[in-house]
C-alpha cells in the first residue's frame, strides 16, 4: 500500500487530554504554554495560540482522550477514509471542535482516538511565542502493533526505528508529512499511553524565548537543552502538573525519499549532548 497519509498532507492540528481536574490543567497551558483560555462547555476547557491549540475535559490524568490530524484538502481527507474503509477500520464521529463537517475518527490497538478532517479558520488575533503544534509520542507495550497500524493500516512513513542488541523495536518514528516524525512510539513496559506532545519552536533562538518565559512562570525544565539523534532536533522539556512532558522542539529534520534508518538503544540517541531519560 502507498502512503497515504504522506500524500494527503496529514499534520498533527491538536491534542486533547483528559483530567482529574481539568480547569486546573487548562490554565497550567494558557499561562505557561502562552496560550488564550476558553470554556465554550460544561465539561471542555480550550487553550489556543498561534498554530497551537490544546483540549482539556474531565476524566483520567496523563490520558490522551484524542489527537486531531488535519489534512492538506478536502481530497485528502477523502483519502484518509477511503484508505480506512479499505483496512477495515470502524469509522468513528470525530469529537473534535476545531475541523469542519466530514471529519471522522479511527482507534489505534492501544485505543487512541485519532480524528482526521478539515481544520476550520484560526481564532483571529492570537498572539504569543511561535510554536505550532507539532507530534505526539505514545508509550506503549507492542510497537510492532503500532507500526503495523500506523504505517500498514493508515499509511504513514517510517522514518527511523531504534533497536535493542537482540533486534527488538524500542523506538518508531512516523511521518504523514515532511517532518521527520507527526506520531512516535518508545517502547515501555509498564504502560500504555502518551508519552509527550511536541511544539516547535523554529529555530534555537525561539527555544531561548521559551525557556525565558518558563522561567518567568517559575517552571523549571524537566530535560534538555539537548539534541535527538532521529530527527536531529533541539529539544527542552517540562512537566504539567498532571505529570504529562511536554516538548518544545526546534529545528526538526526535513524527509522527503529516504529509507528509514535504524539507530542503536543507547543513550547517545536519544540526546547527543548529554543526559538522555531511556523508556526501556
Amino acid at each position: 500500500m502507498t502512503n497515504t497519509a504522506v500524500h494527503a498532507g496529514a499534520y498533527l492540528h491538536h491534542v486533547a487530554f483528559q483530567s482529574s481536574d481539568p480547569q486546573r490543567l487548562a490554565r497550567f497551558y494558557a499561562e505557561v504554554m502562552d496560550m488564550t483560555l476558553s470554556h465554550p462547555a460544561s465539561d471542555e476547557w480550550r487553550c489556543e495560540g498561534p498554530r497551537r491549540r490544546m483540549v482539556v475535559v474531565p476524566g483520567q490524568d496523563k490520558q490522551l482522550a484524542y489527537a486531531g490530524l488535519a489534512l492538506r484538502d478536502a481530497q485528502g481527507l477523502q483519502m484518509m477514509r477511503q484508505r480506512a474503509e479499505d483496512e477495515g477500520l470502524e469509522i468513528l464521529a470525530s469529537p473534535s471542535p476545531y475541523f469542519a463537517d466530514g471529519a471522522f475518527a479511527v482507534r489505534d490497538p492501544n485505543g487512541q482516538l485519532i480524528c482526521f478532517g478539515m481544520a476550520l479558520p484560526e481564532t483571529p488575533g492570537l498572539t504569543g511565542i511561535q510554536g505550532p503544534t507539532q507530534h505526539l509520542t505514545y508509550a506503549s507495550q507492542d510497537v510492532q502493533a503500532f507500526i503495523d497500524f500506523y504505517v500498514g493500516k493508515l499509511g504513514f512513513q517510517l522514518s527511523d526505528t531504534v533497536l535493542h542488541d537482540d533486534g527488538r523495536i524500542a523506538t518508531a518514528f512516523t511521518t504523514s508529512n515532511h517532518e521527520h516524525h507527526t506520531i512516535a512510539c518508545f517502547y515501555t513496559p509498564d504502560r500504555n499511553g502518551v508519552d509527550h506532545h511536541s511544539y516547535e519552536a523554529g529555530d534555537w533562538t525561539y527555544i531561548r524565548d521559551w525557556c525565558d518565559h518558563f522561567a518567568a512562570q517559575g517552571v523549571q525544565l524537566s530535560w534538555g537543552p539537548g539534541r535527538h539523534g532521529p530527527g536531529n532536533n533541539l529539544f527542552i522539556f517540562i512537566t504539567d502538573p498532571d505529570g504529562n512532558w511536554i516538548e518544545v522542539s526546534a529545528e526538526m529534520e526535513v524527509i522527503y525519499d529516504r529509507d528509514t534508518i535504524e539507530w542503536p538503544q543507547h543513550p547517545r540517541t536519544l540526546n547527543k549532548w548529554g543526559q538522555a531519560i531511556l523508556r526501556s
